[in-house]
Protein backbone atom coordinates (compact mmCIF):
# COMPACT_ATOMS: atom_id res chain seq x y z
CA UNK A 1 0.00 0.00 0.00
CA UNK A 2 1.15 3.18 -1.23
CA UNK A 3 1.58 6.27 1.95
CA UNK A 4 -1.05 8.73 2.03
CA UNK A 5 -0.73 12.55 2.12
CA UNK A 6 -1.55 13.90 6.31
CA UNK A 7 -3.98 16.74 6.58
CA UNK A 8 -3.66 19.37 8.86
CA UNK A 9 -5.72 19.14 11.84
CA UNK A 10 -7.54 21.57 14.31
CA UNK A 11 -9.87 21.82 17.39
CA UNK A 12 -13.48 20.59 16.81
CA UNK A 13 -14.63 23.14 19.38
CA UNK A 14 -13.14 25.88 21.97
CA UNK A 15 -12.48 24.74 25.60
CA UNK A 16 -10.40 26.13 28.35
CA UNK A 17 -9.39 26.16 31.96
CA UNK A 18 -7.76 28.22 34.56
CA UNK A 19 -4.99 27.49 36.42
CA UNK A 20 -1.54 29.24 38.43
CA UNK A 21 1.00 30.80 36.72
CA UNK A 22 4.62 29.28 37.58
CA UNK A 23 6.49 32.43 38.19
CA UNK A 24 4.19 35.35 39.10
CA UNK A 25 1.56 32.91 41.47
CA UNK A 26 -1.16 34.69 39.75
CA UNK A 27 -4.41 32.62 38.61
CA UNK A 28 -4.62 32.60 34.77
CA UNK A 29 -7.16 31.59 32.48
CA UNK A 30 -6.90 29.74 28.95
CA UNK A 31 -8.92 29.21 26.13
CA UNK A 32 -8.25 27.06 22.76
CA UNK A 33 -10.16 27.34 19.79
CA UNK A 34 -9.77 26.23 16.42
CA UNK A 35 -7.98 28.19 13.91
CA UNK A 36 -8.05 28.01 9.57
CA UNK A 37 -5.45 25.51 8.04
CA UNK A 38 -1.99 27.02 7.72
CA UNK A 39 -2.42 29.40 10.52
CA UNK A 40 -0.45 27.65 12.82
CA UNK A 41 -0.23 28.41 16.70
CA UNK A 42 -0.69 31.69 17.40
CA UNK A 43 -1.64 33.19 21.44
CA UNK A 44 -3.65 36.10 22.01
CA UNK A 45 -3.24 38.11 25.09
CA UNK A 46 -6.80 39.49 25.69
CA UNK A 47 -5.57 41.27 28.64
CA UNK A 48 -4.06 43.70 26.11
CA UNK A 49 -5.41 45.94 22.99
CA UNK A 50 -5.33 45.72 19.58
CA UNK A 51 -1.79 45.03 17.54
CA UNK A 52 -0.47 43.85 20.95
CA UNK A 53 -2.42 41.05 21.98
CA UNK A 54 -1.32 38.63 18.84
CA UNK A 55 1.95 36.21 19.37
CA UNK A 56 2.66 33.67 16.43
CA UNK A 57 4.47 30.90 18.44
CA UNK A 58 7.62 29.84 16.64
CA UNK A 59 11.27 29.60 16.98
CA UNK A 60 12.02 33.52 15.86
CA UNK A 61 9.48 34.47 18.36
CA UNK A 62 11.51 33.08 21.43
CA UNK A 63 12.86 35.94 23.40
CA UNK A 64 13.57 34.01 26.60
CA UNK A 65 14.92 30.83 27.39
CA UNK A 66 15.68 31.26 30.92
CA UNK A 67 13.56 28.17 32.90
CA UNK A 68 11.04 28.19 30.33
CA UNK A 69 10.26 29.13 26.59
CA UNK A 70 8.98 32.64 26.13
CA UNK A 71 7.91 34.19 23.27
CA UNK A 72 6.81 37.41 22.04
CA UNK A 73 6.34 40.36 19.40
CA UNK A 74 7.77 43.51 17.82
CA UNK A 75 5.10 45.31 20.05
CA UNK A 76 7.06 43.88 23.82
CA UNK A 77 3.95 41.31 25.04
CA UNK A 78 5.40 38.29 25.74
CA UNK A 79 3.59 34.55 26.93
CA UNK A 80 5.84 32.70 29.19
CA UNK A 81 5.80 28.82 30.04
CA UNK A 82 4.37 27.88 26.24
CA UNK A 83 6.96 24.52 26.15
CA UNK A 84 4.32 22.09 27.78
CA UNK A 85 1.16 22.93 26.12
CA UNK A 86 3.37 22.94 22.76
CA UNK A 87 4.30 19.57 23.45
CA UNK A 88 0.94 18.39 23.92
CA UNK A 89 -0.26 19.86 20.87
CA UNK A 90 3.03 18.19 19.39
CA UNK A 91 1.88 15.03 20.71
CA UNK A 92 -1.71 15.23 19.46
CA UNK A 93 -0.81 16.56 16.12
CA UNK A 94 -2.58 20.11 16.24
CA UNK A 95 -1.51 22.42 13.72
CA UNK A 96 -3.67 24.96 13.59
CA UNK A 97 -5.15 26.47 16.93
CA UNK A 98 -5.34 29.94 18.85
CA UNK A 99 -4.37 30.16 22.50
CA UNK A 100 -6.09 32.93 24.59
CA UNK A 101 -4.53 34.09 27.68
CA UNK A 102 -5.21 36.73 30.51
CA UNK A 103 -1.74 37.40 31.07
CA UNK A 104 1.55 36.54 30.65
CA UNK A 105 2.24 33.12 31.30
CA UNK A 106 0.42 29.57 30.51
CA UNK A 107 -0.50 28.10 33.58
CA UNK A 108 1.15 25.47 35.16
CA UNK A 109 -1.35 23.30 36.03
CA UNK A 110 0.25 20.08 37.01
CA UNK A 111 3.92 20.53 35.84
CA UNK A 112 3.23 18.03 32.68
CA UNK A 113 1.32 18.34 29.43
CA UNK A 114 -1.33 15.72 30.60
CA UNK A 115 -3.78 18.30 31.71
CA UNK A 116 -3.39 19.92 28.16
CA UNK A 117 -4.16 16.71 26.08
CA UNK A 118 -6.78 15.71 28.14
CA UNK A 119 -8.33 19.80 26.95
CA UNK A 120 -7.50 18.62 23.49
CA UNK A 121 -9.21 15.45 23.72
CA UNK A 122 -12.26 16.90 25.35
CA UNK A 123 -12.52 19.92 22.58
CA UNK A 124 -11.87 16.55 20.15
CA UNK A 125 -10.29 17.07 16.73
CA UNK A 126 -10.73 17.99 12.87
CA UNK A 127 -9.32 16.82 9.89
CA UNK A 128 -8.39 20.25 7.73
CA UNK A 129 -8.40 20.27 4.39
CA UNK A 130 -4.73 21.36 3.32
CA UNK A 131 -1.79 19.09 3.71
CA UNK A 132 0.32 18.79 6.78
CA UNK A 133 3.79 19.67 6.05
CA UNK A 134 6.98 18.57 8.07
CA UNK A 135 10.62 19.72 8.71
CA UNK A 136 13.02 16.85 6.76
CA UNK A 137 16.58 17.90 8.01
CA UNK A 138 19.11 16.97 5.25
CA UNK A 139 22.03 17.28 6.96
CA UNK A 140 23.53 16.97 10.48
CA UNK A 141 23.46 20.29 12.54
CA UNK A 142 24.64 20.45 16.29
CA UNK A 143 25.19 23.44 18.57
CA UNK A 144 25.95 23.39 22.26
CA UNK A 145 29.85 22.36 24.05
CA UNK A 146 31.42 18.92 25.29
CA UNK A 147 29.02 19.76 28.64
CA UNK A 148 26.03 20.11 26.80
CA UNK A 149 24.58 20.14 23.62
CA UNK A 150 22.16 18.69 21.29
CA UNK A 151 22.60 17.64 17.71
CA UNK A 152 19.99 16.66 14.99
CA UNK A 153 20.72 14.02 12.04
CA UNK A 154 19.06 13.40 8.72
CA UNK A 155 16.57 10.45 9.59
CA UNK A 156 13.18 8.59 7.71
CA UNK A 157 11.04 9.77 11.21
CA UNK A 158 11.30 11.14 14.26
CA UNK A 159 13.08 9.99 17.68
CA UNK A 160 14.43 11.67 20.50
CA UNK A 161 17.06 10.45 22.55
CA UNK A 162 18.11 12.40 25.69
CA UNK A 163 20.49 11.70 28.30
CA UNK A 164 20.76 13.85 31.85
CA UNK A 165 23.01 13.57 34.62
CA UNK A 166 22.60 15.55 37.70
CA UNK A 167 24.68 15.75 41.20
CA UNK A 168 22.00 14.40 43.10
CA UNK A 169 21.47 10.48 44.14
CA UNK A 170 17.86 11.11 43.19
CA UNK A 171 18.40 12.12 39.50
CA UNK A 172 21.91 10.48 38.56
CA UNK A 173 22.44 9.99 35.24
CA UNK A 174 19.19 8.91 33.06
CA UNK A 175 18.83 8.47 29.32
CA UNK A 176 15.70 7.71 27.25
CA UNK A 177 14.39 7.55 23.22
CA UNK A 178 11.20 8.55 22.23
CA UNK A 179 10.02 7.73 19.17
CA UNK A 180 7.09 9.38 17.58
CA UNK A 181 6.29 6.40 15.39
CA UNK A 182 4.83 3.45 17.73
CA UNK A 183 5.26 5.41 20.82
CA UNK A 184 2.12 6.48 23.36
CA UNK A 185 3.24 10.53 23.85
CA UNK A 186 0.24 10.22 26.17
CA UNK A 187 0.99 7.42 28.90
CA UNK A 188 4.89 7.92 28.01
CA UNK A 189 5.74 11.38 27.84
CA UNK A 190 2.78 13.58 28.69
CA UNK A 191 2.68 13.23 32.44
CA UNK A 192 6.25 13.49 33.57
CA UNK A 193 6.44 16.83 35.74
CA UNK A 194 8.63 19.41 35.67
CA UNK A 195 10.98 19.58 38.31
CA UNK A 196 13.94 21.47 40.71
CA UNK A 197 15.42 21.78 43.66
CA UNK A 198 14.35 22.91 47.20
CA UNK A 199 17.78 25.05 47.79
CA UNK A 200 16.91 26.71 44.96
CA UNK A 201 13.34 27.79 45.52
CA UNK A 202 14.36 31.05 47.90
CA UNK A 203 16.89 32.46 45.60
CA UNK A 204 14.09 32.29 42.84
CA UNK A 205 11.45 33.77 44.75
CA UNK A 206 13.84 36.74 45.41
CA UNK A 207 13.99 37.20 41.73
CA UNK A 208 10.58 37.06 41.67
CA UNK A 209 10.15 33.48 40.22
CA UNK A 210 8.58 30.42 41.07
CA UNK A 211 5.79 32.64 43.12
CA UNK A 212 3.89 29.90 41.80
CA UNK A 213 5.50 26.89 42.07
CA UNK A 214 4.72 23.90 44.39
CA UNK A 215 4.47 20.16 45.47
CA UNK A 216 0.90 19.88 43.30
CA UNK A 217 2.76 21.20 40.35
CA UNK A 218 6.46 20.22 40.08
CA UNK A 219 8.61 17.45 41.62
CA UNK A 220 10.93 18.83 44.63
CA UNK A 221 14.19 17.28 45.21
CA UNK A 222 15.93 17.66 48.12
CA UNK A 223 19.15 16.19 48.12
CA UNK A 224 18.44 12.49 48.11
CA UNK A 225 14.97 12.63 48.45
CA UNK A 226 11.90 13.60 46.28
CA UNK A 227 9.52 15.83 48.81
CA UNK A 228 6.42 15.20 46.80
CA UNK A 229 4.11 12.86 48.79
CA UNK A 230 3.32 10.26 46.00
CA UNK A 231 6.78 10.05 44.79
CA UNK A 232 7.43 10.23 41.01
CA UNK A 233 5.29 9.13 38.36
CA UNK A 234 7.83 7.28 36.64
CA UNK A 235 11.71 5.65 37.87
CA UNK A 236 13.04 7.94 35.21
CA UNK A 237 10.36 10.83 35.25
CA UNK A 238 13.34 13.40 35.37
CA UNK A 239 14.59 12.81 31.84
CA UNK A 240 10.81 11.78 30.53
CA UNK A 241 10.18 15.63 31.64
CA UNK A 242 13.37 17.02 29.62
CA UNK A 243 11.69 15.11 26.57
CA UNK A 244 8.60 16.54 27.10
CA UNK A 245 10.03 20.13 27.09
CA UNK A 246 12.67 19.34 24.36
CA UNK A 247 9.26 17.81 21.86
CA UNK A 248 7.19 21.22 22.94
CA UNK A 249 10.29 23.64 22.29
CA UNK A 250 10.94 21.93 18.79
CA UNK A 251 7.38 21.76 17.73
CA UNK A 252 8.01 26.10 17.60
CA UNK A 253 9.95 24.70 14.06
CA UNK A 254 6.44 25.32 12.55
CA UNK A 255 5.45 21.45 12.07
CA UNK A 256 6.59 18.07 12.83
CA UNK A 257 10.29 17.33 12.49
CA UNK A 258 11.80 14.55 10.40
CA UNK A 259 14.98 13.87 12.17
CA UNK A 260 17.26 12.08 14.38
CA UNK A 261 17.69 14.15 17.90
CA UNK A 262 20.65 13.64 20.02
CA UNK A 263 20.63 15.43 23.37
CA UNK A 264 22.97 15.64 26.72
CA UNK A 265 22.06 17.94 29.03
CA UNK A 266 19.96 20.67 26.67
CA UNK A 267 17.27 22.88 28.00
CA UNK A 268 15.14 25.77 26.54
CA UNK A 269 18.37 27.73 25.19
CA UNK A 270 19.61 25.04 23.45
CA UNK A 271 17.01 23.57 21.87
CA UNK A 272 15.89 27.03 20.26
CA UNK A 273 19.43 27.44 19.06
CA UNK A 274 19.34 24.16 17.33
CA UNK A 275 16.30 25.57 15.18
CA UNK A 276 18.09 28.78 14.64
CA UNK A 277 21.08 26.92 13.08
CA UNK A 278 19.07 24.79 10.88
CA UNK A 279 16.72 27.21 9.63
CA UNK A 280 20.02 29.91 9.30
CA UNK A 281 21.40 27.04 6.69
CA UNK A 282 19.45 26.19 3.65
CA UNK A 283 20.79 22.97 2.67
CA UNK A 284 20.30 21.70 6.12
CA UNK A 285 16.18 21.42 5.80
CA UNK A 286 13.76 21.05 3.31
CA UNK A 287 10.04 21.35 3.91
CA UNK A 288 7.92 18.06 2.89
CA UNK A 289 4.53 17.15 3.08
CA UNK A 290 4.05 14.64 5.97
CA UNK A 291 2.42 11.36 5.00
CA UNK A 292 1.56 7.89 6.63
CA UNK A 293 4.69 5.10 5.63
CA UNK A 294 3.71 2.78 3.17
CA UNK A 295 3.36 -0.90 4.41
CA UNK A 296 7.07 -1.78 2.88
CA UNK A 297 8.12 1.54 5.12
CA UNK A 298 6.45 0.46 7.95
CA UNK A 299 7.69 -3.39 7.77
CA UNK A 300 11.34 -1.93 7.33
CA UNK A 301 10.83 0.21 10.72
CA UNK A 302 9.28 -2.87 12.67
CA UNK A 303 12.18 -4.62 11.24
CA UNK A 304 15.36 -2.06 12.44
CA UNK A 305 13.21 -2.01 15.74
CA UNK A 306 13.20 -5.66 15.77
Amino acid sequence: MAAGTIKQKTLKTEIGCTGVALHSGLKTSLTLKPAAENTGIRICRTDLLNGAREIIVNWENVVDTRLATTVGNDHGSTVSTVEHLAAALAGCEIDNVLIEVDGPEIPIMDGSSAPFVFLIECAGTVEQSAARTAIKILKPVTVGDENRSVSILPAEDFSLAFEIDFDSSAIDRQERTFQRIGADFKSDIARARTFGFDHEVEALRSAGLARGGSLENAVVVSGDKILNEGGLRFDDEFVRHKILDCVGDLYLAGGPIIGEVIASKSGHELNNALLRAVFADNDAWTRVEASTPSVQEAEQMVSAVA
